[in-house]
């Protein structure tokens, strides 16, 4: 009886982790293309005391960018920015976008896609994946 209760339990707080973990908002995907003359925003916010995971988040979503995104970033359509929140000149961008700790943040027009908790489970671990959903995120708000 012990264990049918356990397995229970167990299969209700599963349940329970996949329904919370769909509402995060990172299933949700843009409902529209942008125009091209709107500009998408990479930011990646980090204070300046940063640990191996912080530095390989911006160093891979960099290097994604670099990679799927060369002519986007040269034109200026696809825009990558680094802010570290212990400067004074961060507090204003970090207060229109709701910003208050580390964070990889994607922005169209009024869309934002929040890939903080994504970025810090695959950076170091799974680069490959992170690059994915990178490119899977902006992919939606651009005109390949």
């Amino acid at each position: 009886m012990k264990t049918l209760l356990l397995n229970l339990t167990l299969i209700v707080l599963l349940i329970s982790l996949v329904s919370c973990s769909s509402i995060n908002g990172k299933e949700e995907k843009p409902d529209a293309i942008i125009s091209k003359t709107e500009k998408v925003e990479v930011y990646y916010f980090h204070y300046t005391r940063r640990c191996v995971t912080c530095t390989k988040v911006e160093n891979v979503t960099k290097a994604a960018l670099e990679e799927f995104y060369a002519e986007e970033m040269k034109s200026g359509d696809v825009v990558f920015k680094t802010i570290n929140l212990d400067e004074p000149e961060s507090e204003e961008i970090a207060g229109n976008l709701e910003i208050s700790g580390q964070t990889l943040l994607i922005v169209a027009g009024d869309k934002k896609e929040n890939l903080t908790t994504d970025a810090f489970m695959n950076a170091k671990s799974n680069p490959d994946k992170l690059r994915e959903i990178i490119k899977s995120t902006i992919d939606p708000f651009i005109e390949k």
